[in-house]
């Protein structure tokens, strides 16, 4: 368990006025995204140049990048198809002058039919449930001439490239309240003056990311960096795998199962029906948590708090508990893959369920300290600049609400080989 004396709060990891959309880092929005900084910060303290870094939940790349610009190589694990095509895009030295090629040409096609030079001929919409309740019929139009410009590209280096920005064109344009990771359509009042410029919002994202790009190319260093779809909760180990172990973990696992508390899979569901990933809809579902299982976890600092929520609500209390033995079993996965000397650093939020709070930093500890790991320390951030919900209903009864997480945990452990088992 943790020690109370090694959890300390301090104001200097909140990076309050930080730029927190540095290099590609400015990609795509995407729900509580790691902030690069933390990445950063905890890279020159423990990392180590041409050793490898594990992100076993690596979303959109945050924690890559920053092991790219600092010289690890690295691998990052994700279920969700969408994040890992963003990621690879964020991480992949593209070619300038190809892109910028692709570009032009595609630039050109858009202002012919944006001045009527072209029209849009008749093609064939993606098979997508309910497309007319997210998109009006003039946005489907464009986007799908859009994705069928993109198709024409050969270079998958920019067509990932490209594909990155009509992803986050496809949410913004949508009918989707922009204030939520699930999918909810916006208000009626909204919908009536809601006429957003296909192109144009395509173009920002493309001149936003192409930035991003040049900066991070600038500052990246000659490492390997590899993207994977290897869910460790389940036991599978990801590739490459370096001689000896990786040497750092730094990562920020999901807060909870993704059907309550934030919608990876509903954030993403659009955008990846749109391009044609594979499981659009199964994400939330088989992420950690998704499915119920009969395990039980016994004597573990997170037991408590789920027998508290069972008296109240018991099937909340399963939901919690399967989340809790998914990640213990992700854990177990990566402690055999770590190094002899290796370091962990989970950053993770305490959420509140039923008015519960579950010690995830207590868990992640007890959970590491079973394959020869000790408890470095705790460090206690505020989340000024996160992007989750802060707030959901304890009671499911609505106006009732209650604070999830205004703080989160950066849990460091150590292996050494006097604690190695």
């Amino acid at each position: 368990m943790a020690k109370r004396g090694l959890k300390q709060k301090e104001e200097s990891w909140d990076f309050r006025i930080a730029d927190t959309k540095e290099y590609t880092h400015c990609f795509h929005t995407y729900p509580a995204m790691m902030i690069p900084q933390i990445a950063r910060k905890l890279l020159n303290q423990y990392g180590v140049e041409g050793e490898w870094l594990l992100d076993p939940y690596c979303g959109t790349g945050t924690s890559l990048v920053e092991a790219s610009l600092f010289g690890m190589h690295s691998v990052g694990c994700d279920i969700n198809p969408l994040v890992r095509l963003i990621a690879k895009s964020k991480l992949t030295p593209i070619d300038l002058k190809t892109l910028d090629s692709e570009l032009d040409k595609l630039n050109d096609v858009l202002f012919k039919v944006e001045f009527g030079v072209d029209k849009i001929p008749d093609l064939s919409t993606p098979e997508i449930p309910n497309l007319e309740y997210w998109f009006s019929a003039e946005i489907i139009k464009y986007l799908t001439y859009l994705l069928n410009c993109i198709s024409k590209i050969e270079n998958q280096e920019v067509k990932n490239f490209i594909l990155v920005a009509f992803s986050e064109t496809v949410r913004e344009v949508s009918y989707t309240r922009t204030s939520a990771f699930k999918l909810h359509r916006m208000s009626a009042e909204k919908l009536e003056n809601f006429n957003p410029d296909v192109f144009s919002v395509f173009r920002k994202k493309l001149h936003r990311n192409r930035q991003g790009i040049i900066a991070y190319l600038e500052k990246r260093e000659d490492v390997e960096t590899s993207i994977c779809d290897t869910n460790t909760a389940n036991g599978d180990l990801p590739m490459p795998r370096p001689i000896g172990g990786y040497r750092l973990v730094i990562t920020s696992p999901p807060y909870g199962d993704s059907q309550t508390t934030v919608a990876y899979g509903q954030f993403s569901r659009l955008s990846a029906e749109w391009i044609g990933l594979p499981d659009a809809r199964k994400i939330d579902k088989i992420a950690m948590g998704g499915q119920r299982t009969s395990q039980t976890l016994q004597n573990s600092p997170i037991s408590n708090a789920i027998n508290k929520i069972s008296s109240i609500d018991p099937k909340r209390a399963q939901e919690v508990n399967a989340f809790y033995i998914d990640l213990k079993n992700s854990i177990d996965t990566v402690a055999k893959m770590l190094s002899r000397r290796s370091t962990v650093c989970y950053v993770v939020g305490n959420r509140r369920v039923k008015d519960v709070t579950l010690p995830t930093d207590e868990f992640v500890v007890h959970a590491f300290g079973k394959h020869g790991f000790s408890h470095k320390e705790t460090i206690v951030r505020n989340i000024p600049n996160k992007r989750m919900p802060k707030k959901n209903s304890p009671t499911n009864i609505a106006g009732q609400t209650s604070t999830t997480m205004n703080e989160e945990n950066i849990v460091i452990c150590q292996r050494t080989t006097q604690t190695c088992p």
